[in-house]
Order: C-alpha cells, then structure tokens, then sequence
C-alpha cells in the first residue's frame, strides 16, 4: 500500500497563470511528474500583458479559441494592496528599484509571479509557446484511479502537433478571457464601433468620441474613469440607478460623465435608445460586462459542461466527481482572496493524486453538490453567479481538508478595509487610505519577514 501511495504519477499543468504555477509547485512537492504547458512565451497568464488585441473582425471576442488570452489594459493597478496578495510562503514584498505602491500596477504583480517561479524552480517545469488544442480520456470508462489522459498540443515555432499520456490533468487556465456579451435589441445591425472590454488597452483610440460603456462593475468604472477624461460624452449603462458613494463623487466631478440605465435597443443610424426612453448616437459601445468560463480543449464527454457560466458538477469548485482526482480543475471561484486559495486547491490536487488524501464518495460528492445548488436556488442567486464566493469562511474551510492554515485576520481586515475605501472614495483609493494602523501591526507578522533573501 505504501509503494502504490509513494508512486509518482505524470500530470499536466495547463496554463502558468497564478493557479497553474502553484499547483504545479504543489504537484512537485508531493513527487509527481509534472509538464506545465503554456500557450505564451512567459509566466503570468492574465497577468502576461499584451498590448495586441483581437483581429478586427472581432472585436467582441466571440471566438472561442482566441488569439489574444489577456485582458489587462495598460494603465491597471491592483484592486487589492500588496499585503494580502501573495502566497502563504512568499510575501508579495517591496522590492529595490521596482514599483513601491501598496496598490502597484499588473507589471509589478507579474515580476512577483516571476519572482515566486525562480524562489521554488518552477520555470523549469514549463513548455512555453506550447498551445493545447485538445485533452479527453485516453480509457473512458474504467475506474477514475486508471484513468489516462490524452493531451494533444501545438508547439508555436514549428507549428508541430505533439501527443502525450499523462495520468492527471490540472486545468488552470484562468476566467478572465472568453467574453461574456448580452442580448440587446439590434445588437448584429449597429454599426458603429462595439467591443468588448477584453480588447481595450488605453482611452486614446476614443478621444473626442460619444463612447457607451455597458456594465457598472469594477471594470466598467474603472475603464469609465480613464475614458471620461479624453472622450466628449460618456454614457455608462448600469442595470441599477442606485450608485455608491465613490461613483457618484466621480460622475459630480465631470460634466460629460452619465449614469443611463439599461440599453433598450441599437439602431442602424448609430443611435441608442435606454429603458427610460432617452436616446443618444454613439459612436462606440463598450462592454464591460465580465467573462464565460470556457474550455474548448476539453473533451469529458459531457462529464463537466459550462451551463450558464456554472462549471459542473463540480465538487468544492474544483473535483468533477466522475473524473476526479485524475482531472481537476483550479482557479475557478470568484471574488476571493485568490493567491492563498489557489493554493489551498493545489495542495489538496497534490494530496489526492499522491494518496494521501482520499475524496469522498461519487455519492457523496453529488449530494454536497445538489445541496449546494438547491442553496443557491433558495436564496435566489442566479446559476451564472455559482462560482462567486466572497466569503472568507468558505475559504478557511475549505483549506481545512488538507490541514491548510486559516487567512490571517489582518489579512481579512486588510482586503476589508480597501474594498469600504474602493466604494467610497472610488477615484484615489489606491494612492490615499485610512487602515494604517492596522497596515504596521500586519507588517510586524512573522509572514513578512518569513523570506530571509536581502533583495526581498
């Protein structure tokens, strides 16, 4: 029993954004043989800026195999200060000659992924410029312990098309790419400017333009406030007209700033028509209105299937039961502390494939998973918000299945403290804050002192 529990298993990593080179480390950790592909030539995934964009011919983004796999536009800081944002073992510190801010650009969170690469050796583990175009079940239908893997993939440079076994895949190929769009009225006969906020990059393309911006997330404020200050009208299409205090402030301050409602119809003629009646021609729509989770590599014969943006069954977000441990897929839940989770998910993967730890029954697996959509249901969420979690707790429970330590409370008060100030003071809350105290009691924890390298 000992030696099948100590054999090494061959597993694919795909993706080297911030989920795949955890679990990939975590993978290791626990003596497995693990190949990271990636489709770019560097870590980072999302966070790999590109300033390229999509072919003209589709701006919104609708094909499935995209070219272009991230959506960061060039002047994007982080939401959340440094402090909270790394791993459990690597503290996302200040380093010499880098960006200082507490709230530092996506150039500066992508050097510290590089950074936590070099520290644990997990570069060498990736094949970059390497495109999986497809992985299904080599032997469907025997036990999930004897499953094998068939991962077909690309290499960019020779264009060569290689097959590969594996006993595991983990797919960690992030959510933040595949355009989610909405069904408006004379959508496929405007024919002014639409695109998706997945191919924006900078405000100048628009400068003196009437520019809609549709969706009031974070993205579309954010990206509303860089474009307000060189178009001559912004209309930001919100499905509610009830606005926190930080957007208003920002709508007060510039006279070409409007809050509309939702979009009732597009014409022809480059005119927009919202629900309350009220008209305006536009010469660019742009919406900001999030991703789909989307797998077109994979083949589970219907085993998992993104159904309204649920990715299912899944158990814990992360375990198809009729697959898993041999397939699993990481990084899935939303509006968490994304870093500390990640890991938690690689440890368990790793934990499971080395047989240390066992899932629980398919049964079983089902079960916690009806439950967990008849709660949904119950509380009336709508299935595409499945994977949005928001809750520390959950989090803390689930690291507990393979004894992973709590989120520090400084680090919960902390991401707290910055999301009150992002709501009410939405324009400078990134250069000017109010937790200072509890700030230095964080930077007194052994966490950030735990590094022992002097460049750190």
């Amino acid at each position: 029993m000992d030696s099948e529990r100590k054999e090494s298993k061959s597993v694919c990593v795909i993706g080297a954004g911030p989920s795949g080179i955890v679990v990939a480390r975590e993978l290791r950790r626990e003596g497995q043989e693990v190949v990271v592909l990636e489709q770019n030539h560097d870590i980072g995934g999302q966070w790999l800026y590109d300033p390229n964009v999509e072919e003209e011919d589709d701006p919104l983004g609708r094909n499935p195999w995209l070219k272009v796999h991230s959506s960061i536009y060039q002047s994007l800081r982080l939401m959340s200060p440094r402090e909270v944002m790394g791993f459990t073992d690597f503290p996302f510190s200040v380093k010499k000659g880098r960006d200082p801010r507490r709230f530092p650009s996506h150039r500066e969170f992508l050097l510290y992924l590089k950074d936590f690469c070099e520290w644990f050796k997990v570069t060498e583990m990736i094949k970059f410029n390497t495109k999986v175009l497809y992985v299904g079940p080599l032997n469907y239908g025997v036990s999930t312990q004897d499953l094998k893997w068939l991962v077909r993939s690309k290499e960019k440079e020779s264009n060569k098309e290689v097959e590969q076994v594996f006993d595991a895949v983990v797919v960690a190929t992030g959510h933040y790419s595949k355009p989610r769009l909405p069904c408006i009225q004379g959508m496929e006969k405007w024919r002014r400017k639409q695109m998706h906020s997945h191919v924006y990059r900078s405000p100048e393309p628009f400068r003196g333009e009437i520019v809609v911006v549709v969706g009031n997330s974070f993205s579309g404020q954010e990206i509303s406030m860089e474009l307000v200050k060189v178009v001559k009208e912004l209309h930001l299409s919100s499905k509610s007209l009830e606005i926190y205090e930080g957007l208003s402030k920002v709508i007060s301050k510039y006279e070409n700033f409007h809050l509309r409602p939702q979009i009732d119809n597009l014409r022809e003629d480059g005119s927009v028509t919202f629900t309350d009646g009220s008209c305006i021609i536009a010469d660019t729509i742009l919406y900001c209105t999030g991703y789909e989770y989307s797998f077109p590599f994979l083949d589970t014969k219907g085993m998992v299937v993104v159904d309204d943006n649920r990715v299912g069954p899944l158990y814990e977000h992360t375990f198809p039961p009729s697959l898993a441990p041999s397939l699993s897929l990481i990084g899935i839940p939303r509006k968490i502390l994304g870093l500390p989770f990640f890991e938690s998910q690689g440890k368990w993967i790793a934990q499971l494939l080395s047989g240390k730890k066992v899932l629980p029954s398919y049964e079983e697996m089902m079960k916690s998973i009806d439950d967990f959509y008849h709660s949904k249901e119950a509380a009336a969420i709508p299935k595409r918000h499945t994977h949005e979690i928001g809750d520390f707790e959950y989090c803390d429970k689930y690291g507990e299945n393979v004894g992973f330590p709590k989120l520090e409370e400084w680090r919960k008060e902390l991401c707290v403290s910055s999301v009150v100030n992002y709501f009410v003071n939405l324009e400078t809350c990134r250069d000017s804050w109010y937790d200072d105290e509890k700030l230095q009691e964080a930077l007194k924890s052994p966490y950030f002192t735990q590094l022992q390298d002097p460049s750190f």
